[in-house]
């Protein structure tokens, strides 16, 4: 996006500013539908209404409570440590942000197209753990402090299943670009890398049961590294009151929850990048068909939005329906169960790769 940008505009400068801020306004506009998404799912399923007051069906509550944050006094304790705990709600949105920079939107719609999409976000996504330590250390509270901890130890030990498993697609497809990755599992969803993908006949058959598995543990691996239930011990309610941001109040604790339903989509949309075939369209595009070549970026853009939103849809759900685990449980199955399964499954895979 930043080389047709420039192209057009012909200026480097102008055009880096524009292809940086759209992932910005993106995650703004998202962050609020998905709070009022999760509202409302969480009234159906328990046969409530949830908002409905402010806009139809509540659909403004959302900006609402927003502006009340953005009003609210900024409140720093005398015995916090005032530059890490002001440093540390804005690190950890920096982490969320930056990691969209590799995400492809559409096959002309990314912010920088670079070859290591996949190692930048792990990498990036790091400094997230940073800031959570950085915000419970500084709050000068027991609970705060506990809760970084929990996170942190938490998002350490599911970084290592999910690159494994990245690590098998990578070695199956030859690339970390996930542009590349998506143009490589074209517009039919068959040939999406969960179902094979354009791999021969007897080789699909093969890989699928592998798919399916590295799919499931990346999908609990991004729970966890997200703080989603059964994995949100980090900010359990229950316990630590709100967790490592218990201490903040105004923007700063909107940049939290910017940063966690950032976090959300950015995994969700690594997933359908790896194995729901990125931006692609299961059934083909109707811009080709009716000769208007315009129309597939957009296609590819709805397309892509629609499966990082079922995704976090999912992580809905699955918040209201499964209870919170114990800390020793949540080590257990990544240190005991999601670990040597995707060593495994690296093996074989690696294996059938040579076929």
């Amino acid at each position: 996006m930043h080389e047709i940008l420039n192209n057009l505009i012909g200026n480097e400068l102008i055009a880096t500013v524009i292809a940086s801020a759209f992932p910005l306004v993106f995650i703004l506009i998202y962050t609020l539908f998905a709070v009022w998404w999760e509202r409302k799912v969480s009234a159906h399923m328990q046969d409530r209404l949830g908002p409905m007051r402010t806009g139809w069906h509540g659909i403004f509550q959302t900006i609402a409570d927003m502006t009340k944050l953005l009003m609210k006094e900024d409140i720093i304790a005398t015995q916090n440590d005032k530059k890490l705990f002001n440093i540390a709600p804005v690190l950890v949105f920096v982490g969320s942000y930056a990691a969209f920079a590799a995400i492809p939107f559409a096959g002309n719609f990314i912010g920088s197209n670079i070859d290591l999409g996949l190692l930048y976000i792990i990498g990036i996504s790091s400094l997230v753990v940073i800031a959570i330590l950085m915000a419970g250390w500084a709050s000068n509270n027991k609970y705060t402090l506990l809760g970084s901890i929990r996170s942190a130890s938490q998002l350490i030990s599911y970084e290592i299943p999910t690159a494994i498993v990245i690590l098998t697609m990578v070695m199956l497809l030859g690339t970390m670009n996930l542009r590349t990755i998506s143009e490589t599992q074209t517009a039919y969803f068959w040939n999406w890398n969960i179902f094979g993908g354009v791999a021969p006949i007897g080789i699909k058959i093969l890989l699928i049961p592998f798919m399916f598995i590295s799919f499931t543990i990346i999908f609990i691996s991004t729970l966890a590294e997200s703080n989603r239930v059964p994995f949100d011990l980090p900010e359990a309610e229950s316990e630590l009151v709100s967790g490592y941001f218990t201490e903040y109040a105004g923007m700063k604790y909107a940049m939290f929850m910017l940063s966690e339903y950032g976090n959300m989509y950015a995994v969700s949309a690594v997933i359908s990048a790896l194995f729901l075939g990125g931006y692609q369209s299961p059934f083909g595009y109707i811009g080709n068909s009716l000769g208007i070549s315009w129309l597939v970026p957009w296609e590819q853009f709805f397309w892509f939005t629609v499966k990082g939103l079922s995704f976090v849809t999912a992580h809905m759900w699955l918040r209201w329906t499964l209870p919170r685990l114990r800390v020793d449980q949540v080590m257990h199955l990544c240190w005991k169960y999601l670990i040597p399964y995707s060593f495994a499954t690296l093996i074989i895979v690696g294996f059938i790769t040579l076929i």
